[in-house]
């Protein structure tokens, strides 16, 4: 079987996988900027070199500035960002820690300035680079210290802000504005809505309806809608609760499938707030999970949780809108062997805005199942095939809340973590980030090497541009990985130069053109490539095809996320996160542990009262012209 699956990637690599892509698939690669039946233009752009050091490189022709710091205050009568007198008060009028997504909303602009809200995601917390009193004498740290005000604070970092930023003469800046919003962790109201909302596993002590819970947490990558509202996706939220469940509880089961349990250490917020101790609220985990819409356009509006799109550790929840007019949301389960997803509304995309929230409700969840020759999208749905009272299931509820166990059933194929999937705007295919798995015990046609530590990239081809159908194609653009090492079974376009490769595939983005920018992540793991995260340039279309260009670099410890495209393809805004966290023992000029008070950089600030702050940054070319071009 090995043997066969082996044959059947290497036939599809050299046969279509690296050579006339658009031709294969059968698609004219079209997209906004570019005339029909014309070709994805070509990247023109100088390398930057792989590498790692304390602060950001771009390529040569482009400017990148700091724009967003953790702490900046954004809501008006917020303080100065003060690292050694942090309250959760204070926190939740500031930006949050370690942001991920970002969505761009523009608005009109203002006295000759262009203007946009961002959405961006605040993912977690690192108390050893957050809070300087958890140190003893000799600087160790110490988890005896952390108290019910560091579980707030962190409660008050962690979840999701809207900030208006605007473009005058010197560039751009962020806004004190009353647009500006921070839904987070701590004291944030949030609806649930769709089949799950109401049901008996989500009642609590504190909401025995049902339909509201506090917070929002893990919030890793997201997406846009087509009316202008931000999807932010609930991935990790297995490390945030406690304690064990009652001997015999009717969740034991569910909470093993989804890693629940015993990993109160890393985030000991249930010994300070009963709802994250298992032991004392059981049901508050399956509160969780969720992809949470927030109206950036309507600060009061409260955000929702909208339970049709399942519950998993989802890395984001990427829009299309399918040539009928229904919504199509493409979604990873960010975990190793876990599974791709999508959903299909019922209903239609229309101009009434309030009427579009009900597509998030009403839809189809379904499931990939790989093979050699394409994917079957295998639904969700109570009552069909083993999603019945006989295996456990007793409504659609519980097959939403226990989405993981639900594909399991139905034989979804087991990925390599997918990460972001992300639809091109015109032409049919869409792109799975597949990050890594140290794990994959059995490969499968389309996760093809066995303890895979560097990650690939899948081309779905939706049949006729139909991104409803129940049957897709597929192909490999790369399996990623040094080229010069046979070992590591990476495949690249010819021409990708020393410095194009790239590991652990994370988040994409589309520019105007339709051309595929990835950034990578790999935690870590950065010393077994030897080079830090970033943002390359992936080409998809003819003799570009699997060539990558190294575009942006991270410091030191941190990942790129969030890479997000503005006007007309001239602006982008990246989110740079956990500078000076990951491998920094293994990098020689520091060669330890990275903390508050001894960093392996503080980027972007370099001040020595400032701990590394991760950051948004916006990039342009100097000669204001479009990236990359």
């Amino acid at each position: 079987m090995r043997r066969h699956l082996a044959e059947i990637v290497e036939a599809r690599l050299s046969r279509r996988g690296f050579l006339g892509g658009a031709a294969a698939a059968g698609f004219l690669a079209t997209a906004p900027g570019v005339a029909a039946g014309s070709a994805v233009p070509p990247f023109r752009f100088d390398e930057i070199a792989h590498g790692v050091d304390a602060t950001h490189h771009v390529a040569p022709g482009h400017v990148a500035r700091v724009l967003l710091r953790w702490g900046d205050p954004i809501l008006p009568g917020a303080p100065a960002f003060a690292p050694g007198a942090q309250t959760p008060e204070a926190q939740m009028g500031q930006f949050g820690m370690n942001c991920d997504f970002i969505g761009v909303l523009p608005l009109a602009d203002r006295g000759g300035r262009e203007r946009m809200l961002l959405c961006v995601n605040h993912e977690y917390t690192i108390p050893t680079l957050m809070f300087p009193d958890l140190f003893d004498a000799a600087g160790r740290f110490d988890p005896a210290r952390y108290t019910a005000r560091h579980a707030a604070l962190e409660q008050a970092a962690t979840g999701c802000s809207v900030v208006e930023v605007e473009r005058g003469p010197d560039g751009w800046r962020h806004r004190v504005s009353p647009r500006n919003r921070a839904v987070r962790a701590w004291n944030s109201a949030i609806a649930i809505s769709g089949p799950a909302a109401g049901d008996e596993r989500l009642r609590t002590a504190a909401d025995p309806s049902g339909t509201r819970v506090i917070g929002t947490f893990g919030n890793c990558a997201g997406g846009m809608t087509p009316w202008g509202t931000y999807l932010t996706a609930e991935e990790n939220f297995q490390f945030y609760f406690t304690g064990t469940l009652p001997e015999g509880h009717p969740e034991a089961g569910a909470f093993r499938r989804y890693g629940l349990g015993g990993r109160g250490d890393r985030y000991p917020w249930g010994r300070f707030d009963a709802r994250f101790d298992m032991g004392r609220e059981p049901n508050e985990a399956n509160r969780f999970g969720w992809v949470v819409e927030v109206d950036p356009l309507d600060p009061r509006a409260m955000p929702v949780k909208r339970t049709a799109l399942g519950r998993f550790s989802h890395e984001g929840a990427e829009t299309h809108v399918n040539g009928d007019g229904r919504l199509v949301i493409y979604m990873g389960d960010d975990a190793r062997n876990e599974y791709l997803y999508r959903y299909v509304s019922k209903g239609r995309v229309s101009r009434d805005r309030r009427a579009n929230r009900r597509l998030l409700d009403e839809g189809v969840l379904s499931v990939a199942v790989f093979d050699e020759s394409g994917l079957d999208w295998r639904p969700l749905v109570f009552g069909e095939g083993p999603l019945t009272p006989a295996n456990g299931f007793r409504s659609q509820a519980d097959v939403l809340i226990e989405a993981r166990r639900a594909a399991d059933l139905v034989g979804a194929t087991p990925m390599d973590r997918p990460e972001d999937v992300e639809a091109h705007p015109t032409n049919g295919r869409v792109y799975v980030m597949l990050t890594n798995n140290r794990d994959r015990t059995a490969p499968n046609p389309a996760n093809p090497r066995l303890a895979n530590a560097y990650g690939q990239i899948l081309e779905l081809v939706a049949p006729g541009g139909d991104h409803a159908a129940d049957r897709f194609g597929w192909e490999m653009l790369v399996l990623c990985g040094p080229p010069a090492d046979p070992a590591a079974g990476a495949r690249w376009g010819a021409g990708t130069s020393a410095n194009g490769w790239f590991a652990s595939p994370d988040n994409c983005a589309f520019d105007p053109m339709g051309r595929l920018w990835v950034a990578s992540d790999q935690g870590n793991a950065w010393p077994l490539t030897g080079t830090a995260d970033g943002l390359w340039a992936l080409g998809t279309e003819g003799p570009e095809r699997g060539v990558g260009r190294m575009f942006f670099r991270v410091p030191v410890g941190a990942e790129l996320c969030g890479p997000r495209f503005a006007r007309g393809g001239r602006t982008l805004f990246l989110s740079v996160q956990h500078p000076g966290a990951d491998g920094t023992k293994e990098w020689a000029p520091f060669a330890r542990e990275s903390t508050f008070h001894d960093p392996a950089t503080r980027w972007p600030d370099f001040q020595p009262d400032m701990p590394p702050r991760p950051s948004v940054v916006v990039v342009e070319r100097a000669d204001g012209g479009v990236i990359g071009a």
